[in-house]
């Protein structure tokens, strides 16, 4: 029977970025780590203007800069050095600045294609190999690790299995994991947004009284737009022929990008806060999706995840014990618990403040807004929760 020391399920970004963070410890120590992946990695980057793209934060930065990957990701990624944040047709407003923090920017904002395909090529054959395409469809907790049937019917016996295959997998359900699903009530359109006029960096976050929107700097003078709505709205706009909705964002959104030229394909997803109620068993760790999905409006979720990923390769590279030591994965989780909690106590607070159109919360969050922009120490706390350094220095 094969046997590996670690079996990453899910090969995607979570799931290829702690294997890089495990990876110059594992060859060290004679660990091997197969990543199981249903959908094959391309062998060559396509650019495309309608990629998937991910906010990361400046400490993401500091995470990918340890294991050498930034050089590769920056070719591509489009620097946010100001940060919008406002209330539509109200006069609050926070304005945060990367010269103001002392960092060369905010954050990031990278393609998830040339994400993964730099996080895939730093990958090393000789401690990492893939089961690519392959899913796991059963887990079989053994005294000493877990035993996985492939869709091949070929099984792999592994010392620690990592779920990180996204928040839909049945492998989750299959191990009796509950989870906690609070519902948005609303859906997120995204999409890739063309701008007339240069957009010099700048990152806006504007808030409604249907929901949350926002436009991220992309390269070619593009942004990334995240526009939440309530109920049926949002596959309404994605119904819409191109000028009726360039038309309708710009009315939402205003001028402060210029006019709005073009827009490519859109793409909606329902919303919802979900956390599993396990993250650790002994010889099992959740990351990712599989973990914790968040609100995407306020661009924690991935960055948080990453930050799961380098502090588990931190505690299983700093462990004598073998990887699926449960008083090791405890560590893990103890030493995660309070930016988790933080993380995703920050996003749904500000997601449900500013998603509601009540006169008193509209006049209290203005001013909290105003206020944010007036006291120094406040916007600092503000700027570090963003470039995802409140709890500690991720680097």
């Amino acid at each position: 029977m094969p046997r590996v020391e670690l079996a990453i399920i899910g090969g995607g970004l979570v799931g290829a970025s702690l294997a890089l963070a495990l990876q110059a410890g594992a060859r060290a120590r004679g660990w091997r780590i197969v990543l199981i992946e249903p959908f094959a990695p391309g062998d060559a980057y396509q650019p495309s203007y309608d990629a998937r793209s991910s906010a990361l934060s400046f400490g993401s930065r500091q995470i990918y800069q340890r294991h050498g990957l930034w050089p590769a990701l920056n070719e591509r990624a489009e620097a946010i050095t100001r940060i919008h944040v406002s209330d539509r047709g109200r006069f609050g407003a926070a304005r945060l600045n990367a010269e103001d923090e002392g960092v060369p920017a905010l954050g990031y904002v990278v393609e998830n294609a040339w994400l993964g395909h730099c996080l895939w090529r730093a990958l090393d054959p000789d401690v990492v190999s893939w089961r690519c395409p392959a899913e796991v469809t059963a887990m079989q907790a053994l005294d000493d690790g877990y035993r996985l049937t492939l869709n091949d019917e070929s099984v792999l016996d592994c010392d620690l299995a990592i779920l990180a295959d996204g928040g839909r997998s049945n492998l989750r359900e299959q191990l009796g994991i509950n989870v906690r699903q609070t519902p948005y009530e609303q859906s997120a359109l995204i999409a890739n947004v063309s701008l007339a006029e240069p957009h010099h960096g700048r990152a806006f976050e504007r808030f409604t009284d249907d929901g949350p929107m926002a436009m991220l700097p992309l390269a070619e003078n593009r942004c990334a737009l995240v526009w939440t709505r309530p109920g049926n709205d949002a596959e309404r706009l994605q119904a819409l022929d191109e000028r009726a909705f360039l038309d309708a964002l710009q009315q939402a959104f205003g001028y402060r990008l210029g006019a709005l030229t073009q827009v490519g394909a859109r793409h909606v997803y329902p919303l919802a806060l979900v956390e599993a109620d396990e993250q650790i068993r002994p010889h099992l760790v959740l990351l990712g999706n599989a973990a914790h999905s968040l609100h995407p409006v306020a661009g924690q979720g991935f960055n948080l995840s990453l930050r799961d990923t380098q502090a588990l390769a931190d505690a299983l590279l700093g462990s004598e014990a073998e990887p699926g030591d449960f008083a090791t994965l405890r560590r893990y989780r103890e030493g995660q618990r309070q930016d988790q909690e933080l993380t995703v106590g920050f996003s749904d607070r500000v997601t449900r403040l500013f998603g509601r159109g009540e006169s008193l919360l509209v006049a209290g969050r203005n001013l909290g807004l105003l206020g944010l922009d007036l006291l120094p120490p406040a916007k600092h706390w503000f700027a570090r929760q963003a470039m995802g350094l409140g709890t500690r220095a991720s680097g």
